[in-house]
């Protein structure tokens, strides 16, 4: 299914984002996580390519086993970085003969430690591979979008400057990076609208079950952590499953305050593990929580 279908017919409407492994014991991890996620009907799983696009290959393997062999709708990432025009040409041809119908066309990150440079005869941002794909294909194109603007970016005006060029290449829907503030999230999507950008917007959330890992993680995409929470994950420091449950909690909450705030749906990012997402989507499943809240009846006895 086209994801602008999706948005457009599907509540509840959440979907997961897996990267490819790199060994067996990898392989094993992301089948039994698709396993254990797949009963929660996902309207997509997305399939990410490795720094410098070092996993294309894999990407695209993945991507067709995922929709031949467990029959979910799929994702597949396509970046700039490390590929020609004729590269990502070839790569898009394979898609659309595997019948994979939805991409998200992403500029793509560099290894740790260095810049980005485009290689000869390759793009050097992701609305020029938007604009190809729209020109050249029938795919359903996904952008991504930044709450706490693009690390690279000059100013918050300057990435929503870019993200409005994505939008007129022919984006149709979007999906932000990670956040930890809500309120980041419904600023950022009130500016987006007040820009004319009138795309689905997906929110981003990785529930935090390695509090270290997910330092790492914003550093690098520019996104925060509230005071807070960082608090009281410093206060968990060495338990394990008190940090896991702690990421959880909070995560449903977000989950919980987004979807009755309007958004269309969420997006997870899973780091190939089920436990913590299938927790939190099962509880908001089992609550109805994408219906907005009706008003209170109080009656005395």
């Amino acid at each position: 299914m086209r994801i602008s279908d999706a948005l457009a017919s599907q509540r509840p409407f959440f979907s997961f984002e897996f990267f490819p492994p790199r060994d067996d014991a990898g392989s094993r991890q992301l089948v039994a996580a698709i396993e254990a996620l797949a009963p929660l009907r996902p309207a997509f799983v997305s399939i990410t390519y490795g720094a410098g696009g070092s996993t294309r290959a894999r990407t695209v393997a993945l991507a067709k086993e995922i929709q031949r062999e467990i029959g979910l709708t799929v994702v597949a990432h396509v970046t700039c970085i490390g590929a020609s025009r004729a590269e990502l040409r070839a790569l898009l041809d394979e898609l659309a003969r595997a019948g994979i119908e939805n991409v998200l066309a992403l500029r793509g990150d560099p290894p740790a430690g260095s810049q980005f440079v485009p290689v000869a005869g390759g793009f050097e941002h992701a609305s020029e591979l938007i604009a190809m794909l729209r020109r050249n294909y029938d795919f359903c194109i996904g952008a991504a979008c930044y709450p706490e603007k693009h690390p690279e970016a000059t100013t918050p005006d300057a990435d929503l400057s870019a993200l409005k060029t994505k939008a007129e290449a022919g984006a149709d829907f979007l999906v932000s990076q990670l956040f930890f503030d809500n309120a980041q999230f419904f600023g950022f999507e009130r500016r987006v609208r007040s820009a004319g950008i009138d795309l689905p917007m997906l929110p981003g959330l990785m529930p935090i079950t390695n509090f270290s890992q997910i330092e790492r993680f914003v550093a690098l995409c520019g996104a925060s952590i509230p005071p807070k929470l960082r608090v009281e994950m410093n206060a968990r420091k060495g338990d394990v499953k008190a940090v896991e449950d702690l990421g959880v909690a909070y995560a449903s909450m977000q989950a919980l305050e987004l979807l009755q705030g309007g958004v269309p749906g969420l997006h997870f990012y899973t780091l190939n593990r089920s436990p913590a997402t299938r927790a939190i989507v099962s509880s908001l499943l089992a609550a109805s929580a994408w219906r907005p809240f009706g008003p209170r009846s109080i009656t005395t006895p």
